[in-house]
């Protein structure tokens, strides 16, 4: 069936977009030539396309002579061996003027600061972290809100060439330690505490194990809610920002170049099914991709003002960033973007003219069933693209952005992940946009769908691969001096083949659906089922909240069980049930039918709004869930256990 047709791109405003500025001067023959050429051109030949985005993006730093040296395989190739540059020099651009950056926490605080102030800002805190010992390698951990300061900070520690990690202050005790813990970090970061939904939060409890257990040399106290004096009195070692930076005042930054390949992050895999993964980012290859989809993909640069609702926990809040490169302003948000009630978000867009807003499916899919219209209450004439990331946008959500939100607008339905810090598929300006489908692969990302035999299939469910090397790939996992675990997390599936961990199908008109994680299919009968298949249909329905589906083990075979989560008022009962099997029947196909629905009070996401079906299914085999800390509401998982209606 051929998918409906929502948005076309204006070809007055294709004119001016920096893509297709960028294909006339790579001299690749303009949007004349289309985007497939211009794809192909990209993957066949990455040293000359990777050279062109440096130049396009005005990368500063030391290119080198050679752009991409093979390797005998995908981990060995290498990118701009000869480069040097330091990512912070790269996002402070000088000579740029106005707001860097705003932001809102809730309804408590808000703050702007412009590119000078940020400016001076990094300086201090740079020449506090040197007098501390920081050197080039050493590790900055953070437990910080989405803040200004957070931002700094990154800055300040990545202007020296040490590595910055962050993750947000709603994960407990043992979360922290489990990502923190590893990587042994100098200076560790924190916050006095954070607000959300309306409540001040404080952490001041917490923070003293955690401080116990790291001992880093020094742990700095950010003020957010006020009590960063007697939060920093309390811990070892400790003092406020305030009194950190005190004794310098602003100066010339001194930007350390460094590597292409020299670790600019860490950050952690979110999954329920052991400790997190530390993976290792490289400077330049996270800036150079970052580049790309700011400036290529979603066209970002000067005079934009550019929002992803994220946490430091998030790596959508390291993607973000990187728009500081582009001369772009950020907005920046921290606590619910339900409070006090589903139109804050739209009431700050509107207030600050956004041009790109970037979210999640399930915030699109919660204001929908909200009953919200932002386009018959807000402004939004300023915002040229909206993004949705975090899970498969469904075709409802991508009919609702254009009837409830915006007509006129870019939708891009972006997929990649922490692995790689950016995309494989996403948002193509020069490209329609139908409904349910990523409009296609990212310049220089070879990506491709393949059949449990590595054959590559297109109208057909499979892996998403990704089958040469690009910039972004991770350096390597922290402590895994062979690669050997590096290499089982992404090569093993199909030896020497990037496998993502998606499952995928290619559409006709050359887009990309994800179907869900290829660890999360469902496999009744020896048949592969997305779980996003299901949720596309389920979750549609008025009684329904939200749903999360898995694959129990049964009698030598797999069966399907969804839970729902009732609206409330409304009870789960035989009539409900069988409309939810019907509508699955009618909708998907017999084989997507579950054997059981159930109702659940909650069901169980990580930190960054993920629902966990891998966690869910352990638990309703029995089977322990080795990493609680990634969960945002680890309680629900409770309601999961030793269901008996689950023992026929």
């Amino acid at each position: 069936m051929t998918a409906k047709l929502l948005w076309t791109p204006d070809e007055a405003g294709l004119a001016l977009h920096p893509l297709t500025d960028f294909a006339e001067k790579a001299g690749r023959g303009g949007r004349a030539a289309g985007y497939l050429a211009l794809h192909a051109w990209s993957v066949d030949r990455p040293d000359e396309f990777w050279s062109e985005v440096w130049d396009f993006g005005g990368v500063i730093g030391t290119k080198g002579e050679r752009i991409f040296v093979p390797g005998s395989d995908m981990v060995s190739a290498r990118f701009f061996p000869d480069a040097s540059l330091n990512f912070a020099e790269n996002l402070l651009r000088p000579g740029a003027t106005g707001d860097a950056l705003v932001f809102r926490g809730e309804d408590k605080v808000a703050k702007r600061l412009s590119h000078e102030a940020l400016r001076a800002l990094v300086s201090r805190l740079a020449q506090a972290m040197r007098a501390e010992g920081v050197v080039a390698g050493d590790r900055v951990a953070a437990m910080l809100p989405n803040l200004p300061e957070a931002v700094a900070l990154m800055l300040a520690a990545t202007s020296i060439g040490a590595v910055w990690s962050s993750c947000s202050p709603d994960f407990g005790e043992r979360g922290v330690l489990d990502r923190f813990g590893q990587i042994e970090p100098k200076l560790l970061i924190v916050c006095d505490g954070y607000y959300y939904a309306g409540k001040t939060i404080a952490i001041a409890e917490k923070l003293i194990p955690i401080v116990a257990a790291l001992k880093p040399l020094k742990t700095i106290v950010v003020d957010y809610t006020g009590a960063a004096e007697s939060v920093a009195a309390g811990l070892p070692g400790a003092v406020t920002l305030e009194s950190f930076i005190a004794p310098f005042a602003a100066a010339d930054i001194v930007f350390e170049r460094l590597p292409f390949a020299h670790p600019l992050y860490i950050v952690f895999s979110s999954g329920t099914t052991g400790v997190p993964k530390c993976i290792v980012h490289s400077a330049g290859g996270t800036l150079i991709q970052q580049l790309k989809e700011h400036r290529l993909h979603c066209g970002n640069g000067p005079g934009d003002r550019v929002f992803y609702f994220t946490t430091c926990g998030w790596m959508m809040w390291n993607w973000l960033v990187a728009g500081l490169a582009t001369g772009a302003t950020l907005l920046l948000y921290d606590g619910s973007p339900f409070h006090p009630d589903g139109n804050v978000i739209f009431d700050y867009m509107a207030a600050e003219r956004a041009t790109f807003l970037g979210t999640s499916a399930k915030f699109i899919d919660a204001v929908r069933k909200e009953g919200l219209r932002p386009i018959d209450t807000h402004d939004l004439s300023s915002v040229r693209v909206i993004a949705s990331t975090g899970s498969p946008l469904s075709p409802e959500s991508f009919d609702f952005v254009y009837a409830g939100i915006k007509k006129d607008v870019h939708l891009a339905s972006i997929s990649g992940g922490t692995d790689i810090l950016s995309c494989f598929v996403l948002g193509i300006p020069w490209l329609p946009v139908y409904e349910g489908e990523i409009q296609g692969a990212g310049l220089g990302m070879a990506v491709d769908v393949w059949d449990d035999d590595g054959r590559p299939v297109v109208g057909e469910k499979g892996d998403l691969v990704c089958t040469r090397a690009f910039p972004a790939m991770p350096i390597g996992f922290w402590n895994d001096p062979t690669g050997e675990r590096y290499r089982a997390a992404y090569f093993e599936r199909f030896p020497g083949i990037w496998c993502h961990g998606d499952f995928a199908e290619w559409t006709e008109h050359h887009g990309i659906v994800i179907h869900g994680r290829s660890d999360a299919t469902l496999n009744p009968q020896g048949v592969r089922i997305g779980t996003a298949e299901i949720y596309n249909i389920v979750e549609q329905m008025d009684e329904v909240m939200e749903a999360i589906c898995i694959g129990q083990e049964w009698e030598g075979d797999v069966r399907v069980v969804l839970f729902i989560r009732p609206k409330a008022g409304v009870e789960l009962d035989e009539t409900l049930v069988k409309a939810i099997k019907t509508a699955i029947r009618r909708g998907a196909s017999p084989r997507h039918v579950p054997a059981h629905v159930l109702a659940v009070a909650d069901i169980p996401r990580t930190k960054s709004g993920k629902i966990v079906e891998l966690a869910v299914r352990e638990v309703v085999h029995g089977r322990p869930v080795k990493n609680m800390e990634a969960l945002a509401n680890p309680a629900a998982l409770a309601l999961f256990a030793d269901r008996v209606e689950l023992r026929t």
